[in-house]
């Protein structure tokens, strides 16, 4: 255990200024703080990808494993088994993934990608990796085909040529069927790209090519010829045999279905359009869109289905895509929400010669995944278990909490079971491969998404599974606008005005806040019974910037519910206004949005207890919120935008503070701050002067990008990249820079004279406000975006009913200490070094019967504040932690002593910053806008982690990532994914065996039998040698230049290598008594046949002695 010596670090900071005795004194204060975490205890690695796999291309399902593959557009490839089984992996060069084929009941997959490469992925480890990869190079794939237990996968191609390769060795065969040959040898057209190939379900030696142009072409592969060809004058998207072999199916790109018997190729046997008008003079029906995929699928007991996407009339405009189910005489027409990528028909067989009973369908959807039932009437769709609908609405924010109080999850579980949708199919899910990891891993992970539409989605993300928990539509409280002729004009978006910009949670009382886009913040309170809220409490708060306050900043005015402060005679902000010198029609004291009158039903789980919105102050928009806080304890939440910050006790639902930023510094103007360095102040040039120039040091004025402009850059990533509308009236998008490798001059000039300082972050604490303090004082601290921190001092009456009586009396205690760049997260520790956590209020149920026991409690029972060390009561010293976007400070309390520092980033900024718990003790985690996550000790702030992770190509990304206990981390990847990471060494090692396996030992089932009359008459499945017929021996060798062979990483080396852990140990345990075995087996083999060989001399040497017992020596 390291002990650290403040002088030497000190010494090895730049830019600190010479110590003071108060210096010296928190340094002997901190000498002695031991630090258990060493930069051994971090690694980074991805864990787990939750969510619907973004631009999906293709899917592949393996009937015998029952595990489902879907490729994407970027080459990423999601692996679905059981609920709770899943793999994401990524083929290197990012290409769009056309086909994917499974080795059935082998563990193993091929993928075709756009880049004309085909890749065979091991299924077998937990983490697949690719064996082999075949790039072709003068030929581009557009079709593969696997047949069942063959080891030749054929490769169609754009000119129209099939190649076959060897998926054992992926060598390409000799053997090559040119376009040429297949099509008539009078026909002067090209066919077009090979659109479809299969073998005869009966007679592995026929092949079934399809063409683009029309043709199909019955292809012999002994004889190398072609046997029939079928012509139809209209382009082919796909093909289906029957199980018996003696007909086909084809879907054409003018909605119709063509039906052939393989030995009548003159014409189809059959013609149908199934959604076109039959005209009455016998005509052709009139042309439909094109059927893009069919399927062809028997049932023992009866007709056989017909599947297919597509093929509905012109004239159904803005009808949403269909799948078309045709079984006997009945039609099904199952719309969809999302169009259709592909879909997959599951049966009971996976031999393509038996009657096929399929029982599902898989519809894999531009943005859902659908599963229907085919067993029962009116194919009900199956409830699907994956947490698929991250997306439903596009997410706008995250919060993570791991180790949450055990009782969080079955109680949100317990509310959220009732919201569940009716009418699913009764039976299992469908997809039901793999094992679940053996993982120890037994804390509580909680994941919290905010939407566009205003709503809140609580996910249970224990031991790296993802499960939705409850659901929360938070624009139920406001009134719905049915149309847009009835949408106010004080919205200040154009879209989404419910989204959900910053969220903040107390776990332990369950208290919920949430800021959205519209400027209006709502507060929450856990109850399991349903109530009816006759009139939703509501606060208008008028928060306003004011010019002329500037110079000599007074008091703010307090306020109370339903009512604002009288205009102030001072000029509005100077932004465009919407009518800012009109003497009527100026929007005044009115809130962006309206809150319901009528009476409103709020079912169990989370209750609205308070709604608080900015109003219009005259002719100009409020300003977003840009920072949110709630205590339990206090009864308070509190948020800040660049106008200011209000305090609201939800209690007694009033307003305590109103105050802009220029107020909360008191009598110190932040224009003659003093100096801490011998740099000169210069002076106020007049008017309006940017907080970052006056007297502020170099360090001071050396912003970061996010303090140029009207936001803050934490503020400008929750506003304005939302899929949400910058609010009217703002500063032009093009001021702002998006880029994230930029940077500033330190010199403001007058073009900056519009840029305010923004709250960007808060924090409830019991600590000492003051140097002078002899006790601890409840307090909120506030961050700006000018890397400023102030105190606030909360005054809280007594607890019971005086609470809900007495003030809450506030009162700013000026700047504690200031950092470059904007503040991002402040947390305190004891005299010890752990973490001090904010004090909350234990949960109860809030309407509980009047005269019960359970009100009783209530009125007994008292906020908890949480300290791990009684050394507080003895009023020793804190540390307070505050990290900003371009360094981090640790400051002695109550002697305001900063006793370390450390510049996190010169050149970048940081975009999230968390104190964590880690299993061995508390650290400091970031992530930077370049990509690097980091890791500070405390309050050391030594250095344990900084791996350049991710270079920031998404604002997404800087919007969601979060940290959280326990090294884990997440962000969305997409709009519909969520990464989750670990920077914990203990869980990177653990990984391997959380990691569900998804490939398991299964019996393939047997082949059909034949039947005695087809055995002895003919007539049953005819088999192939391809061997014979593809190898090299009988086909040669293949032109070197077609493709190029590349060994992938997963090869059988890199196998051994990356199954660690016990399960590897076990393999490869298994495959040493393998070859053991196989070698005692070839002792015993050769030990019998010496044996045999000794008997064998034996006997012979007996007869010979018999023959020559009575002979004479001269006889011989």
């Amino acid at each position: 255990m390291k002990k650290f010596n403040i002088r030497k670090v000190l010494d090895g900071l730049t830019a600190v200024s010479s110590p003071s005795p108060s210096s010296q004194l928190g340094a002997k204060e901190n000498e002695l703080i031991p630090e258990t975490l060493q930069s051994e205890h971090f690694q980074l690695c991805k864990t787990v990808r939750h969510g619907f796999p973004y631009q999906p291309s293709s899917m592949a399902f393996d009937p015998v494993q029952k595990i489902l593959a879907i490729g994407t557009q970027n080459g990423a490839l999601r692996l679905f088994g059981r609920p709770g089984v899943e793999c994401y992996c990524q083929h290197e060069s990012g290409a769009a993934v056309i086909q994917l084929q499974f080795l059935i009941n082998e563990g193993a997959l091929v993928s075709a990608l756009s880049d004309d490469s085909i890749h065979l992925w091991n299924l077998r480890q937990k983490r697949p990796a690719v064996l082999h990869s075949l790039k072709f190079s003068k030929e581009r794939i557009t079709f593969c085909h696997l047949p069942f237990q063959s080891k030749w996968l054929y490769i169609g191609t754009e000119r129209g040529n099939i190649h076959l390769v060897n998926v054992e060795s992926f060598t390409l065969s000799g053997y090559t069927i040119m376009w040429n040959k297949a099509i008539e040898l009078s026909s002067k057209a090209h066919p077009g790209p090979v659109v479809h190939i299969s073998d005869n379900p009966m007679d592995e030696g026929k092949l079934i090519i399809g063409f683009e142009s029309g043709i199909v072409v019955l292809w012999d592969l002994k004889s190398k010829r072609a046997d029939y060809r079928y012509t139809y004058d209209e382009a082919i998207h796909s093909v289906a045999w029957h199980h018996e072999g003696k007909q086909f199916i084809c879907s054409h790109s003018d909605g119709t279905l063509t039906i052939w018997n393989i030995k009548s190729p003159a014409k189809p046997a059959q013609t149908i359009t199934p959604h076109g008008k039959q005209p009455k003079d016998g005509k052709k029906p009139e042309p439909c869109k094109p059927i893009l995929k069919v399927e062809y699928k028997t049932t023992r007991a009866g007709d056989p289905f017909m599947i297919f996407s597509g093929g509905l009339s012109y004239d159904t405009v803005g009808r949403r895509p269909c799948l078309t189910v045709m079984h006997g005489k009945s039609t099904a027409v199952l719309e969809m929400d999302y169009s259709i990528v592909d879909f997959l028909t599951l049966c009971e067989t996976p031999y393509p010669n038996d009657f096929q009973e399929p029982y599902a369908v898989v519809v894999l959807l531009e943005k859902d995944l659908v599963v229907i039932d085919l067993a029962q009437n009116g194919y009900p769709i199956f409830e699907n278990p994956y947490p698929m609908m991250i997306h439903e609405s596009p997410v706008t924010c995250c919060e993570y909490l791991a180790d949450c109080p055990v009782d969080l999850i079955p109680a949100l579980y317990s509310v959220g079971s009732r919201q569940k949708r009716q009418g699913y199919s009764k039976k299992e899910w469908p997809i039901s491969g793999g094992n679940w990891g053996l993982g120890t891993q037994s804390y509580p992970e909680i994941i919290i998404t905010g939407h566009a539409d205003g709503s809140v989605k609580f996910w249970d993300a224990s031991a790296i599974m993802l499960q939705v928990l409850y659901k929360l539509k938070t624009a139920k409280v406001f009134e719905k606008v049915r149309c847009k002729e009835e949408k106010p004009s004080t919205e200040i978006v154009d879209e989404d005005p419910f989204a959900i910009q910053l969220m903040s949670w107390c776990p332990e009382s369950r208290m919920l806040c949430v800021a959205g886009v519209s400027a209006h913040v709502i507060i929450y309170r856990f109850s399991k019974q349903e109530i009816t809220t006759e009139v939703v409490q509501l606060l208008e708060v008028r928060l306003q910037y004011e010019l002329n306050d500037l110079e000599s900043p007074e008091g703010g005015g307090d306020q109370t519910p339903g009512t604002s402060p009288s205009p102030q005679t001072t000029a509005p902000q100077t932004h465009t206004s919407t009518s800012s010198n009109s003497s009527d029609g100026i929007r005044d004291n009115i809130p962006c949005l309206k809150v319901r009158s009528s009476p409103l039903k709020q079912s169990s789980g989370y209750q609205v207890e308070l709604v608080v919105q900015l109003v219009w102050v005259s002719g100009e928009p409020p300003q977003q919120i840009s920072s949110l806080a709630i205590n339990s304890c206090y009864g308070l939440v509190v948020f800040g935008n660049s106008n200011g910050l209000a305090v609201v006790d939800y209690l007694q639902k009033t307003v305590l503070l109103n105050l802009g930023i220029m107020e909360l510094y008191g009598s110190n103007d932040p224009y003659q701050r003093q100096l801490r360095s011998p740099r000169k102040s210069r002076q106020p040039s007049g008017g309006l002067c940017d907080i970052s120039e006056g007297s502020a040091t170099s360090e001071d004025r050396c912003k970061s990008p996010t303090s140029v402009g009207a936001l803050p850059f934490c503020v400008f990533l929750s506003t304005v990249l939302l899929s949400v509308c910058p609010p009217r009236g703002s500063i032009p998008q093009d001021n702002r820079d998006n880029s994230f490798s930029r940077s500033r001059s330190s010199s403001v000039t007058s073009i900056d004279k519009e840029a305010r300082e923004a709250v960007t972050s808060f924090h409830f604490c019991e600590t000492y406000n003051r140097k002078a303090d002899g006790g601890l004082t409840s307090s909120l601290w506030v961050g700006t975006s000018l890397g400023t921190v102030l105190a606030i001092s909360l005054s809280m009456p007594p607890g019971g009913e005086q609470r809900l009586l007495q003030p809450v009396i506030v009162s700013p205690c000026g700047t504690l200490v200031r950092l470059k760049g904007s503040i991002l997260r402040m947390a305190f520790l004891d005299s010890t070094g752990s973490l001090l956590p904010s004090a909350f209020e234990p949960w109860y149920e809030p309407n509980a019967p009047a005269n019960g026991e359970e009100r009783d409690k209530v009125r007994k029972r008292r906020p908890v504040s949480v300290s791990p060390s009684t050394s507080q009561e003895l009023n020793e010293n804190q540390y307070a932690v505050v990290c900003s976007e371009k360094q981090a400070k640790v400051i002695s309390l109550p002697s305001q002593t900063c006793v370390f520092k450390h510049n996190i980033t010169e050149t970048s900024f940081v975009l999230r910053a968390d104190v964590v718990q880690m299993n061995a003790g508390i650290c400091l985690a970031c992530f930077c806008a370049n990509g690097h996550i980091m890791t500070l000790s405390l309050p050391g702030l030594r250095p344990l982690l900084d791996v350049n992770y991710l270079p920031l190509t998404d604002m997404r990304i800087a919007r969601t990532f979060c940290f959280t206990n326990l090294g884990q981390a997440l962000y969305l990847t997409s709009p519909t994914e969520i990464q989750r990471i670990t920077y914990s060494q203990e869980v990177c090692e653990n990984l391997q065996e959380t990691l569900g396996e998804l490939f398991t030992p299964v019996e393939t089932p047997e082949a059909p039998n034949r039947g005695f009359f087809k055995g002895l008459f003919g007539g049953g499945a005819q088999s192939l040698d391809r061997e014979d017929l593809f190898g090299e021996s009988g086909a040669g060798k293949a032109p070197r230049s077609l493709a190029q062979h590349i060994p992938g990483p997963g090869g059988i080396e890199g196998m051994k290598g990356a199954a660690s852990g016990i399960v590897g140990d076990l393999a490869r345990a298994r495959i040493a008594l393998d070859e053991r075995g196989q070698k005692l087996s070839d002792v015993e083999e050769r030990t019998a046949a010496m044996m045999a060989s000794a008997d064998s001399f034996s006997k012979h040497a007996h007869e010979m002695m018999l023959k020559c017992k009575d002979k004479k020596w001269y006889q011989f």
